[in-house]
């Protein structure tokens, strides 16, 4: 089984965005067996928080189911855990450099460029387009 965990800063916009696209997909594909997949925050500033509501009302018009999520934040314990720690921008992947030595080279960036965040931009659509690009690269590369 192949684990991932998609980070963002709060865990409440893009990384439960990341999550959700992911388990539609490989669930489609029928390989929903072959993953664990969840998603974390580098920060403890929406700790339980749910899914921010922009971003439900975006994952109900492309048809994404989603749980109640509640945010949570990366611990060093986490490290072990996952396969592979995607990340939506490379300010994600210094934070998470506090926590935790990168020893065995798994925290990535989804895309080559920063999926900006739409809590500040508010472009939600932008955001959604590029994680699912990102994630359909990824796809590809696990899923041969």
């Amino acid at each position: 089984m192949i684990k991932i965990c998609f980070i963002c800063l709060g865990n409440i916009c893009r990384s439960p965005m990341a999550e959700y696209i992911f388990k539609d997909k490989i669930k489609k594909l029928k390989i929903e067996d072959k993953f664990y997949v969840t998603s974390l925050g580098t920060s403890n500033e929406e700790y339980g928080n749910d899914i921010y509501p922009p971003v439900k009302e975006l994952l109900k018009r492309h048809n994404i189911e989603f749980d109640t999520h509640y945010a949570r934040k990366f611990k060093k314990e986490d490290y072990e855990k996952f396969d592979y720690i995607i990340c939506m921008e490379k300010s994600n992947i210094r934070n998470l450099k506090y926590i935790v030595d990168d020893h065995n080279n798994k925290i990535k960036t989804l895309l080559d460029k920063d999926i900006l965040d739409p809590w500040y931009t508010r472009d939600f659509e932008t955001a959604y387009k590029e994680i699912e690009n990102g994630i359909n690269k990824l796809l590809e590369k696990l899923h041969n």
